[in-house]
């Protein structure tokens, strides 16, 4: 109760530019190729079972062909609470170039 005003700390692996769009960056585990994804509220983010959000894409390195998926969670504010990847790993936005 005491922690209703504390403000949720951003997730490292997400990116948001602005109010709609956000980026992630990630490395696909057999080549090490990095691919990057844009996506924003309205032309990508869907609803879930519960009422919270999520975007999920399937992951094709452009020079390997490497697969994978990754996995954004939101709630319902739009905040992210989870990222998770198949055959990927997420890069830091404080690694990013």
């Amino acid at each position: 109760m005491f922690n209703l005003f504390r403000k949720t700390p951003a997730n490292p692996n997400v990116k948001q530019d602005d109010a709609q769009t956000y980026r992630v960056r990630v490395r696909t585990r057999p080549h090490g190729e990095v691919v990057e994804f844009r996506f924003t509220k309205g032309a990508h983010i869907g609803v879930d079972d519960d009422g919270t959000y999520l975007f999920r894409k399937p992951v094709v390195s452009p020079q390997h062909f490497d697969r994978g998926e990754l996995l954004v969670r939101f709630d319902r504010s739009y905040r992210v609470t989870a990222t998770d990847g198949e055959n990927v790993e997420f890069i830091p936005v404080s690694d990013w170039e």
